[in-house]
């Protein structure tokens, strides 16, 4: 048993001296997988298609352009909810439309000789699809990352976000001051019903209203008031002014 116990000791201990640098070996590995993939990152080209045909999504688009070389990612941007849409589009079949869309390819030529040869060209496929007829509109983006897209799409959606706040408060501003001026309206006429009701109960009964001004007015002087100051004697006024 003491043994068993010793040995048991001996191995922790052994793993206890190891694990500092397996650490430090799963940190290395760590980094060179992140280099590797930064150097695959930066070999990568990207693409912009700046119209994506009706009933287009990324899968058909996958399939379509994944004959021409090794596709990594795509990312299509929906269309506005709020613009305007066709009659014939909008009795159509109940797909997402997409405004516009960023391919990735594995290599840069590639990316680059791909958008060289369908820019402009029909997209073509079964003649039955609805896009057969449509042109391709791509470009190849020199020196475009796709972390250069997903900081552009939150750049965005903070400024569309911001947009939608200002809206917002400027309708909040235009409702409450339509409902001050609602509850003024209701006011006033108020008054002018009320004052309508007394002005017919006064024809009814046969009176005539009175309009009665109340003006200030300093208060007279009273008789007793007069009679109360006192006034100088006749021999005083007869010394004053030489009287016999």
């Amino acid at each position: 048993m003491k043994n068993k116990k010793t040995m048991e000791v001996a191995v922790k201990e052994e793993n206890a001296e190891n694990e500092p640098n397996g650490s430090e070996s799963k940190l290395k590995d760590k980094k060179k997988r992140l280099l590797k993939e930064a150097e695959k990152a930066d070999k990568r080209g990207v693409c912009y298609l700046s119209r994506i045909p009706p009933h287009m999504d990324h899968v058909k688009l996958r399939h379509i352009l994944s004959q021409f070389g090794d596709i990594q990612r795509i990312f299509l941007a929906p269309e506005d909810s709020s613009a305007p849409v066709s009659t014939k589009r909008s009795r159509g079949a109940r797909d997402q439309a997409y405004s516009e869309g960023w391919v990735e390819f594995k290599n840069k030529r590639l990316a680059k000789r791909v958008a060289n040869m369908l820019n402009g060209e029909q997209i073509g496929g079964k003649k039955r699809s609805s896009f057969y007829y449509d042109l391709w509109n791509i470009k190849y983006l020199s020196k475009f990352k796709w972390d250069d897209l997903t900081e552009e799409l939150a750049l965005k959606k903070a400024i569309r976000e911001q947009k939608i706040a200002l809206e917002l408060s400027a309708a909040k501003r235009e409702r409450d001051l339509y409902l001050s001026k609602v509850d003024k309206s209701r006011a006033l006429n108020a008054i002018e019903e009320r004052l309508k009701k007394k002005q017919k109960i006064q024809q009814d009964s046969g009176q005539v209203a009175k309009v009665i001004r109340h003006f200030p007015q300093t208060k007279p002087i009273t008789a007793t008031a007069k009679e109360s100051k006192p006034g100088l004697s006749d021999d005083i006024l007869d010394a004053v002014f030489g009287g016999s």
